[in-house]
């Protein structure tokens, strides 16, 4: 017979979790879903072979079970399991943001001999839903993995053969360990966007020009903040501890740029913002992230009728698609700038060469 692997949420992840397992290997796929829609879509477009109309149903026939549903959600239905009849050897997994809650509700499992290692693919989309699920969403991402220190190191490879058709790089780390560094590099710069955004709204009330000049850079470099205030919501109280402490660090950092500022101290400003720049410049640029990359390609534009036009229909012709286009600067008889935002780095790059070949500049930053 062969392999099941049960889904249970079919959204964006679940669904691309599905397809990537599916072309990879030859088994059987069912699927869970609170909203019919979406179970009935992720069966047409071939996500999943069978649909489940309860979690009970498709746990006892799984050998692979991958909760892709919010943390909260999660810990939730791992305590339902417990009363659940399930295959001996049977592996659960997650793709939750946050960890320590998650296993110390996945404790109760064990005493079944069901073995749970917490997962956290980090890659995403701006799309959401089934219908934008794709198997090859998660390669060049970073898939952390995080087993329990008793956990059988064979289970742990054999979930690592389920998933390698994601074509993500695997990394175990402790759930402690993720989620203070998921704090660190996702959680904690979605709190300071969100603030930015809170203080300019705070200072519009007293000038209202405010928000005409926030609309360029200002709007791109908080752009995290138009995130899911339910999903962000649950982070922050799932991960609190973790994000207490960032919060502490930051306001000490806060305490020592202001110091900067009140001594007008020149040189250690400067220094301040040059290690600044050396150590975001060194960073991966083409490694997926915790928080998903945006693929702006900037080009340079002359100020002359059709020119947009010109650049889309270069684009279109070669099936390079765009999800966001914006001219950031265009004044008569000087060249003007913009924006294109694609879902790869391969439609990027290969919109960088087409539009080469047609004379436009074009450049990253």
């Amino acid at each position: 017979m062969k392999r099941t692997a049960f889904i249970i949420g079919l959204g964006l992840i679940g669904g691309s979790i599905a397809l990537a397992i599916r072309k990879e290997h030859d088994v059987r796929i069912l699927g869970y879903d609170i909203h019919e829609e979406q179970l009935k879509m992720a069966q047409s477009l071939k996500v999943v072979d069978e649909a489940c109309h309860s979690i009970e149903e498709g746990v006892k026939q799984a050998d692979l079970i991958v909760f892709a549903t919010p943390v909260s959600i999660t810990t939730e239905l791992l305590a339902d399991l417990v009363h659940f009849e399930m295959k001996s050897g049977a592996i659960i997994t997650d793709v939750g943001s946050t960890k320590r809650k998650i296993y110390k509700q996945a404790e109760c499992l064990s005493e079944k001999g069901i073995t749970f290692i917490g997962g956290h693919p980090m890659a995403g989309s701006h799309k959401s839903g089934v219908e934008a699920a794709r198997a090859h969403l998660f390669e060049n991402a970073y898939y952390i993995i995080t087993p329990s220190p008793d956990a059988d190191a064979r289970a742990v490879i054999q979930l690592q053969n389920w998933l390698k058709g994601t074509k993500a790089t695997f990394i175990e780390m402790t759930a402690d360990q993720h989620d203070h560094l998921a704090g660190a590099i996702s959680h904690f710069p979605h709190i300071v966007a969100a603030s930015l955004v809170h203080q300019v709204a705070k200072l519009e009330e007293k000038d209202p020009l405010v928000s005409k000049l926030a609309a360029g850079g200002f709007r791109d470099i908080t752009r995290i903040a138009s995130a899911s205030p339910v999903m962000w919501r649950d982070i922050l109280l799932q991960n609190k501890d973790s994000l207490l402490h960032l919060l502490e660090a930051w306001m000490e950092e806060m305490g020592d740029v202001k110091s900067l500022i009140e001594e007008e101290n020149e040189a250690d400003i400067f220094t301040y913002f040059e290690e600044a720049k050396a150590f975001r410049d060194g960073l991966p640029v083409k490694k997926k992230g915790a928080i998903p990359s945006f693929y702006d390609l900037y080009v340079d534009i002359p100020d002359h009728p059709g020119v947009i036009s010109d650049v889309t229909g270069i684009l279109a012709q070669h099936k390079i698609s765009i999800t966001n286009i914006r001219i950031l600067e265009t004044r008569e008889d000087i060249m003007g700038v913009l924006r294109l935002t694609f879902r790869s780095e391969d439609d990027l790059e290969e919109a960088k060469v087409q539009l080469g070949h047609h004379m436009y500049d074009t450049y990253r930053i």
